[in-house]
């Protein structure tokens, strides 16, 4: 039986301690756009990490649960300001990108990190691997297709609910990021937190959805850590990162 290990909690766990000289040989298809590449491949899969065996389902349509949580969705409709807006709007992005707020450094971009970028680009194909078939197989619907009072903010989705992607894929990198720096954890972690709320404060997603995504990546980080070629490729990317940020 798998323990549920809350995403914050994890990333203060004692992982392997990744080294700051490790090799890395797949770098040159990793950085590359060539899914044909062997390395270009997600970092698990659903069989590894069976997300259906350990989420509960979410709230069933028309239960006091599921009610609740659509009031809490209007609520945010009624009292999101043009900023919390332009916000949830920004964080339609998935990638590493996201916590260039919080690291606040101008070497932090795609342009001066090619390898910290190829990492995390697998990273969150990695969430959609695993991901993918627990929405299917739910399919919950969307706040705005199970209630026309819902008006989005962001751009809709046909993809089911339950999990988040977005959530899940922003707290794995999160967590991830927390070990490449963890001086800066708590800014890390604020702001994975915020990243999944705004699915919630755009209109496209309930708070079960965000809270599932964040115990699924926290599992996915679990299971990840455990291979030898995301250990390999995290050590090179956090040699760049550091170095890029002058630390």
């Amino acid at each position: 039986m798998r323990v549920f290990i809350p995403a914050a909690t994890l990333a203060l766990m004692d992982f392997p301690v990744v080294a700051q000289d490790a090799a890395w040989p797949g770098v040159a298809a990793r950085t590359g756009d060539d899914d044909r590449a062997p390395a270009a491949r997600p970092f698990s899969n659903p069989e590894e990490t069976d997300l259906l065996a350990v989420l509960p389902p979410p709230p069933e349509n028309g239960s006091k649960k599921m009610q609740a949580e659509l009031a809490e969705v209007l609520k945010f409709q009624d009292t999101r300001s043009p900023k919390r807006i332009e916000r949830a709007r920004a964080d339609e992005a998935e990638n590493i990108w996201i916590y260039a707020d919080v690291i606040d450094n101008p070497a932090f971009n795609a342009q001066s990190l090619p390898l910290t970028d190829a990492f995390f680009r697998w990273e969150f194909k990695s969430e959609g691997a695993v991901l993918n078939r627990v929405k299917a197989f739910y399919h919950r619907p969307r706040p705005y297709d199970y209630s026309d009072l819902v008006k989005p903010a962001v751009s809709p989705s046909k993809s089911g609910s339950y999990p988040s992607g977005h959530a899940t894929g922003g707290t794995l990198a999160g967590i991830v990021l927390a070990n490449m720096l963890p001086e800066g954890r708590g800014a890390i972690f604020a702001r994975a937190w915020e990243y999944g709320e705004n699915r919630i404060v755009g209109g496209v997603r309930y708070a079960s959805d965000v809270e599932a995504a964040r115990i699924a990546a926290s599992i996915i980080a679990e299971d990840i850590w455990k291979h030898d070629d995301f250990r390999s490729e995290l050590a090179a990317a956090k040699v760049e990162l550091r170095a890029a940020l002058g630390m």
